[in-house]
């Protein structure tokens, strides 16, 4: 009777509730656990961080262009936003406009007209680099929980299963009811593991692309301001030439 009745009084004596399995389970095993709960919660802290910093950018935007294509004066605009701009894309106007002011003021030609598209257009290129790197800030953790975090889990489950099978030996014991027990502990770090790594590829992915647009959409209102300015710097050369004969008349 005793190999009977042992079995029923092993498993009582385990809790194979989820808490109950993270007590039970060896201090290695707690501690990939609790590594692999502390990343999932920052993986989501770093995601609705990103996707509320993305909803301003955009919403700034908006406000920005609707101010750009009313076709004010664009110097009034320039000081408008001040010397520190509050958003990328005011940020890649002020670089631009600050170029091409510094580029024009030594005076007009055609080098200058090339020589100024060029460097107002690498100093646009340069911010948007710049602020798109500072906006996507920490979504390399993102990354690297996705495709580390389910191998930690394995770790604890390998580790966990080694000390089942360790205690199994000692007690000389294969009863299913012996067994399972540390082995649901040990698999336990696994579901953790990808409780961690899917949220963070799928957060990562759709944070990349939504990134990715936006950073397209300050390339291309770099590319339409910086042609706008390019038309100016063709006008303010070609005036000089223009007012030329009309002095040598006089």
């Amino acid at each position: 009777m005793n190999p009977v009745t042992s079995a029923p009084l092993a498993a009582a004596a385990h809790d194979l509730s989820l808490l109950g399995l993270f007590m039970q389970a060896d201090w290695v095993v707690k501690a990939v656990m609790i590594a692999l709960l502390m990343a999932s919660i920052y993986v989501w802290a770093i995601a609705i961080e990103k996707f509320a910093s993305l909803r301003r950018a955009q919403r700034e935007a908006d406000e920005f262009e609707d101010r750009f294509w009313r076709g004010g004066n664009l110097d009034d605009l320039f000081r408008a936003q001040g010397e520190h701009p509050a958003h990328p894309m005011a940020a890649v106007f002020v670089v631009g406009m600050r170029e091409w002011h510094a580029s024009t003021a030594a005076g007009a030609g055609a080098m200058m007209v090339a020589g100024t598209r060029e460097r107002v257009e690498r100093a646009m290129s340069v911010t948007i680099q710049r602020e798109m790197e500072r906006m996507e800030k920490r979504m390399t953790f993102l990354a690297s929980t996705g495709s580390a975090a389910p191998f930690v889990g394995l770790f604890g489950t390998v580790w966990g299963i080694m000390n089942s099978f360790t205690a199994i030996a000692g007690m000389q014991n294969t009863n299913l009811a012996v067994v399972a027990p540390g082995i649901a502990e040990a698999l336990f770090a696994t579901a953790i593991g990808l409780v961690a790594a899917i949220p963070a590829v799928l957060l990562y992915n759709m944070l990349a692309s939504k990134f990715g647009r936006y950073a397209g959409r300050l390339e291309g209102f770099a590319s339409e301001f910086g042609a706008i300015l390019a038309r100016q710097t063709e006008a303010a050369a070609d005036a000089p030439r223009a007012a030329a004969p009309m002095g040598a008349a006089e």
